[in-house]
């Protein structure tokens, strides 16, 4: 078994090396994108390919003489897909870069490609912490849980929430939002009286939101991945959580733009923390927001759709530097790019590889028949807590 799995390392190796020969000598730069299209998360693989691709229809297809190629392949959201999908985009396709990765555990499953094969990894979307410490090749334009969990966990005391069930799906991003929701409201004063997880896979809310209604918290805190927020709102208001003036507070997943107008009147009012709004309101988000509906059939760009934005702008501008080099020194010149995003200014830390960017405390308002996040106060510049421990 040993040997059987050293030899296969040994022949990925190999024709990784004979990969960064053939990009040497051909015209084409290939970017292997692996995105949930079909299942439950495919809501999230629709935004980032969407995305991707208004980014490279705006800014062209050819980058410092290299024609650039988006391979999209559909993992469905399971790690063994879309690990044996990385290994083919590497071996077979020689891709220059993978990148997607809409589930922390599907960017975990293919960070030793990457450091194998030198492959830089950008993360458009997967948000927990330690994302980027899984491989020295990961880059990531997305977000970190952290980031957002801390933001909401110093507003709420400040606004009489003193008392919170935390409400999470049970797997890393949401054990992240979890513990650093929980010692930051603590820090401040707060009570945390229970802590519940939800399963990630077909998840039913209704006894979990019961379980808040009995313990009469404040608010519930909670996180749930993108596409989730619906069934948990309805479910809110099915138990009559709202009507027994229990708040509903947590980080911007919940509130996701892409679903905002089905979940109705009860999303009105809920606050949470969050690194981009399709309403965020500057010239470089209104151009970003109005070409992504006119190119999607009125579709509203979400946080996933941003990452994915960003992420391909780190691939060009590194591209140009770079002049289509690969592996490390492709690598080294994602690191430390400072540029102005839909979301906001950002930057990639040279040191964590992992997003710096402001976040915002935003509550969900009705304007013109329709529901937006609206911003209404800004922390600047959060770096990732979970790297400052």
């Amino acid at each position: 078994m040993q040997k059987r799995f050293f030899l296969r390392t040994v022949a990925l190796a190999a024709l990784c090396g004979a990969s960064g020969l053939s990009l040497a000598q051909d015209n084409a730069f290939k970017i292997g994108l692996i995105l949930p299209m079909t299942g439950p998360f495919a809501s999230t693989g629709k935004q980032i390919e969407a995305a991707a691709r208004l980014y490279m229809a705006q800014n062209g297809n050819t980058v410092a003489g290299k024609k650039v190629e988006l391979i999209v392949k559909d993992d469905t959201g399971t790690p063994d897909v879309t690990k044996r999908l990385a290994q083919e985009l590497v071996v077979n396709d020689k891709v220059g870069v993978l990148a997607g990765f809409g589930l922390t555990p599907l960017a975990l499953a293919t960070a030793p490609i990457a450091t194998q094969s030198k492959t830089p990894l950008v993360v458009m979307a997967a948000a927990t912490s330690s994302i980027t410490e899984a491989s020295p090749f990961i880059i990531r334009t997305s977000f970190t849980l952290p980031q957002a969990a801390v933001g909401i966990a110093d507003w709420a005391p400040k606004n009489g929430i003193k008392k919170v069930v935390t409400l999470v799906s049970d797997y890393g991003p949401g054990i992240d939002a979890e513990k650093f929701f929980k010692d930051r409201f603590l820090f401040n004063g707060g009570q945390v009286v229970e802590s519940l997880r939800v399963p990630l896979r077909n998840p039913d809310f209704a006894p979990f939101l019961q379980k808040v209604r009995d313990a009469k918290p404040d608010a519930v805190f909670t996180f749930v991945p993108s596409g989730a927020g619906a069934a948990l709102m309805k479910q809110f208001s099915e138990r009559g959580l709202d009507k027994a003036g229990i708040k509903l507070i947590g980080t911007g997943d919940v509130t996701d733009d892409d679903i905002l107008n089905s979940m109705g009147d009860v999303a009105m009012g809920v606050v949470t923390s969050h690194h981009y709004s399709t309403a965020h309101n500057t010239p470089t988000n209104r151009k970003f927001v109005d070409a992504f509906m006119k190119a999607n059939n009125n579709l509203r760009p979400n946080f996933m759709a941003v990452g994915g934005y960003d992420g391909m702008h780190v691939i060009y501008e590194a591209l140009k530097k770079k002049r289509g080099a690969g592996g490390e020194a492709l690598l080294n010149a994602m690191k430390g790019q400072i540029f102005e995003s839909p979301r906001g200014p950002m930057f990639i830390d040279a040191q964590t590889r992992d997003v710096v960017h402001n976040i915002y405390i935003r509550r969900v308002e009705k304007k013109d028949g329709q529901l937006w996040n609206v911003e209404f106060d800004t922390i600047k510049d959060v770096k990732d807590p979970g790297k400052a421990r």
